[in-house]
């Protein structure tokens, strides 16, 4: 079959037509009627067990023809499939080899003796790795900005002793260490506490205050600074004043490399994360409202207009539809950018979420998809390349059965798409 480029103007019209008569739309060949037919009847048989709260898309990103779609345009919670909204836009906005900076400002100078006079501030970039080696060596297979690194960049800058405090800032994004889904409250679902400055996510150690995840992050940087043999004093919670200049500082791991760290195991930190920080480069705060109206803007070039007020998809109150989701996915498919989307879903039969699905059918390493799961609420997105060659774009949406129903019923429908 001949390759076509899909355009997202195509694809918005593929939302206005009715879906009926695209279906209807007669396949090249007899075979591949015989094919098209073969696989509607497949999904279509597993649809009906799933029940009217579910809605499915299909699309051949070779022909650029629906395939199939039953309840497309109905929008439904997306669960962690709202992840793709929030990893296109960072990738559309920062690009896949952009870092987040964790950074040591001062107010003084280096002085005799390597002695720093005046006060040194840790002040965050916003990136969801920073911590300790152990940390990162355990939780992220070492990919990660440690602390040990920054202290001995300060070291290599010729610090030897600190006259004043060191202080940790977290003034990138608010205060707020939770999500809309526990009304901005510390939230178990995170797996760890938001801030602009966090370490280990947002390990607050004995400190209790309002910004104690800034303050625990600047006492690990202390004890990191005199394991390499720098005299420190104390320090607290503090804000680095205009001017400050730039000591030292590490870099977090690439987009690539944290949307690979996001994606495939659905870490709702890292994507709340994320989400603050597009609301503090591009939407004037270090906020979840406003990274989410970054995300909806952004994604509207698309011609999809998602209701989304998070990033992780933990709110119930998020609603997109399947043909939203795969106009995504098709449009993305043919760029840069969406090859390198792709290489971060989860990878059916192998890894992510996906590890233990699918595995020894026709659908293992063929299909990579972004799961996601809430109390009554199964989805699965991505892409299967079919037997044919061709790839494909699809969303299945189940609302109100039980979880591992869910599975079995869109694995079966990937494993069709991988026949096909």
């Amino acid at each position: 079959m001949s390759s076509l480029t899909v355009s997202p103007r195509q694809l918005a019209a593929c939302v206005a037509v009715a879906l009926a008569l695209a279906l209807a739309s007669a396949p090249a060949t007899a075979a591949a009627q015989s094919a098209q037919s073969t696989l509607a009847a497949s999904l279509g048989h597993e649809m009906a067990i799933a029940g009217p709260g579910s809605g499915a898309y299909v699309y051949d990103l070779n022909t650029g023809a629906p395939l199939f779609a039953e309840r497309a345009t109905v929008a439904r919670p997306p669960a962690s499939v709202e992840k793709l909204y929030t990893a296109t836009t960072a990738l559309e906005l920062m690009g896949p080899q952009a870092t987040l900076a964790t950074t040591v400002l001062g107010t003084g100078k280096l002085g005799h003796g390597g002695r720093w006079e005046g006060n040194l501030y840790l002040h965050g970039g916003g990136d969801p790795t920073f911590g300790s080696p152990l940390f990162i060596g355990l939780h992220y297979g070492g990919v990660g900005a440690t602390v040990t690194r920054l202290a001995l960049e300060l070291k290599r800058a010729g610090i030897r002793s600190v006259s004043g405090s060191i202080d940790g800032d977290e003034s990138l994004f608010d205060s707020l260490r939770g999500d809309p889904y526990s009304g901005y409250a510390i939230d178990p679902e995170l797996e760890g506490e938001l801030s602009g400055l966090e370490f280990n996510r947002g390990e607050t150690g004995s400190f209790h205050g309002a910004h104690a995840p800034a303050e625990y992050a600047a006492y690990e940087l202390r004890g990191a600074m005199r394991a390499q043999g720098i005299a420190v004093h104390g320090g607290t919670a503090a804000s680095a004043p205009a001017g400050a200049s730039t000591v030292a500082s590490v870099q977090s791991p690439t987009l690539t490399q944290l949307l690979g760290l996001t994606l495939p195991p659905s870490d709702n930190y890292f994507a709340e994360t994320l989400l603050k920080d597009l609301g503090a480069r591009y939407g004037g705060a270090g906020t979840t409202a406003a990274g989410a109206a970054v995300v909806r803007k952004t994604i509207a070039r698309f011609h999809i207009h998602p209701h989304l007020i998070d990033g992780s998809g933990l709110s119930h109150s998020d609603h997109t539809s399947p043909i939203e989701v795969v106009t995504l996915l098709a449009t993305m498919a043919h760029s840069p950018l969406g090859t390198t989307l792709r290489k971060d879903l989860a990878v059916a039969g192998h890894t992510g979420t996906l590890s233990e699905r699918m595995r020894g059918t026709a659908a293992s390493g063929r299909c990579q998809a972004k799961t996601g799961t809430l109390t009554g609420v199964s989805n699965l997105a991505g892409y299967c390349q079919s037997a044919g060659g061709d790839i494909l774009a699809f969303a299945f949406f189940d609302d109100g059965i039980e979880t591992d129903r869910a599975h079995a019923i869109q694995d079966s429908m990937a494993i069709s798409l991988a026949r096909y």
